[in-house]
């Protein structure tokens, strides 16, 4: 199946859209100064088993990494994604060492 995956800002969230222009499926966001937080990843049922949510992922992800961001993965598919690819562990946002001193 052929995908092409946007970003669309104005509904924070990636779309999977097949050759019809049809979503195949999403992935609901909330992008701060620092990072993209994937809330929330929905396949239509008919396009199940596909690898509709891989491709959609990784799509979002690459344009993640375009755009210079982390990721903090709060949906669990998009938590296991990166989990099984770890080319895309370095995205994963991690908090700053403390700098405080007494």
């Amino acid at each position: 199946m052929e995908l092409t995956v946007i970003d669309v800002p104005e509904r924070k969230r990636y779309e999977a859209r097949d050759a019809a222009g049809g979503t195949a499926g999403f992935a609901d966001y909330i992008v701060t100064d620092e990072m993209v937080v994937f809330t929330h990843t929905e396949v239509d049922p008919v396009h199940e088993g596909r690898g509709v949510g891989g491709s959609l992922v990784r799509g979002a992800l690459d344009d993640v990494r375009a755009r210079g961001l982390a990721v903090l993965p709060l949906c669990p598919f998009v938590k296991g994604w990166i989990r099984r690819h770890p080319d895309y562990a370095d995205l994963v946002y991690r908090t700053r060492p403390s700098s405080v001193t007494d």
